[in-house]
């Protein structure tokens, strides 16, 4: 369903390629003092920034934070000329001006997220000459405008959840030191999402004209894996054939273990690796971390407390019910749950996931 979502809102947004013809404001993308409404930066072309300006590509990932269950729209901006370095293991290397874009939004019934969606905050993540910066913008009550909100902000929220019941509460903007907790890797700020293995997918790019220039195809859109778009966009330097890719963590043409993975090194290693705030736990939840002790199978915890309920074990194979990673994912105690950050309600389909993966191990597993 999100996939038809972003198929829907790219064909909406693309439409409307020739309304106007202003280029994204540079200027503001660099400037010392950020703009405050988000529309002075031109990456929309309508004020309800539903139709990216030029160069403004849509993106989706393999396996998506988890964020209280928020619909999220994704694009990037890379300056004319400029192009993302490709690596095989980490995110991109973007150039200085270049911009993620990510809108968090709920439709007012989920089971219909195309329908009645009202945004909440549109993060910006800037690349500068002396690295990243966050910026989130609130939209206001009308669609109309977002307004930069660098001390965060509380918005309540109601809606009818995928399985139909009333949910209601307050999302919680970070602040700019907040979005750090998240996005630390050894003391910097850095993006999580777009990397090889998270952006190794098909996507459907939709055009207001035919364009038989582009790919020799004539027709108005086409499936198309996007790191061959953002190559042939301008957008990225390269990418070899056997690109890493991440596993879809709710597409069962994977296995339960690749997606479990998946969803951990989505969720979970942005702080739990090497290089982390998470690092003292001793947990690498990274996906390219082949130990299973690493992951948490038959470690103890390296310090005891009311966060690991007295079990012994991060992950004890055959035991969901006595993991404790599992039990913290099933807690919003803000003392025990994890992730600590990002979320107010627990995500249901990613415990049943972790259940899963941890009932299906073998109990002799080291």
């Amino acid at each position: 369903m999100r996939a038809l979502l972003f198929v829907a809102m790219f064909v909406l947004t693309t439409s409307a390629v020739a309304q106007s013809p202003q280029a994204v404001n540079t200027a503001a993308i660099l400037a010392e003092r950020p703009p405050q409404i988000l529309a002075e930066y031109r990456f929309f072309r309508d004020a309800g920034a539903r139709a990216p300006n030029a160069r403004v590509t849509p993106y989706d990932l393999n396996t998506a934070l988890y964020s209280d269950g928020a619909l999220k729209f994704r694009y990037v901006y890379i300056p004319p000329g400029q192009t993302a370095r490709y690596d095989a293991e980490g995110v991109f290397e973007f150039p200085v001006g270049t911009v993620l874009i990510k809108t968090f939004a709920f439709a007012a019934d989920m089971r219909t997220p195309g329908e009645n969606v009202r945004f909440l905050e549109t993060r910006l993540l800037i690349r500068r000459t002396d690295g990243w910066i966050a910026l989130p913008y609130v939209w206001n009550e009308a669609q109309t405008e977002a307004r930069l909100s660098p001390i965060g902000a509380d918005i309540p929220v109601s809606f009818t959840d995928e399985n139909g019941a009333a949910v209601a509460f307050d999302w919680a903007v970070p602040n700019r030191n907040q979005c750090k907790g998240c996005h630390d890797r050894a003391g910097d700020l850095v993006p999580i999402g777009p990397s090889a293995r998270n952006l190794n997918r098909s996507a459907y790019y939709a055009y207001a004209e035919p364009l038989p220039a582009l790919h020799g195809m004539t027709a108005q859109g086409v499936w198309r894996n996007q790191l061959a778009e953002w190559i042939d966009r301008g957008l990225l330097d390269q990418a070899p054939a056997d690109a890493p890719r991440v596993a879809s963590a709710y597409d069962t043409v994977d296995t339960v273990e690749q997606r479990a993975r998946a969803y951990l090194d989505v969720n979970c290693a942005h702080c739990h690796n090497p290089e982390g705030p998470a690092h003292t736990s001793g947990l690498d939840l990274r996906w390219s971390q082949h130990e299973p002790v690493q992951w948490g199978v038959l470690k103890r915890p390296v310090a005891a407390g009311r966060g690991s309920a007295g079990y012994e074990f991060a992950i004890e194979p055959g035991h969901p019910e006595r993991s404790i990673l599992l039990y913290r994912m099933e807690s919003t105690d803000p003392g025990v749950m994890m992730p600590e950050l990002g979320r107010q309600r627990v995500d249901a389909r990613g415990v049943a996931l972790i259940r899963a993966w941890i009932a299906e191990m073998d109990e002799g597993a080291n």
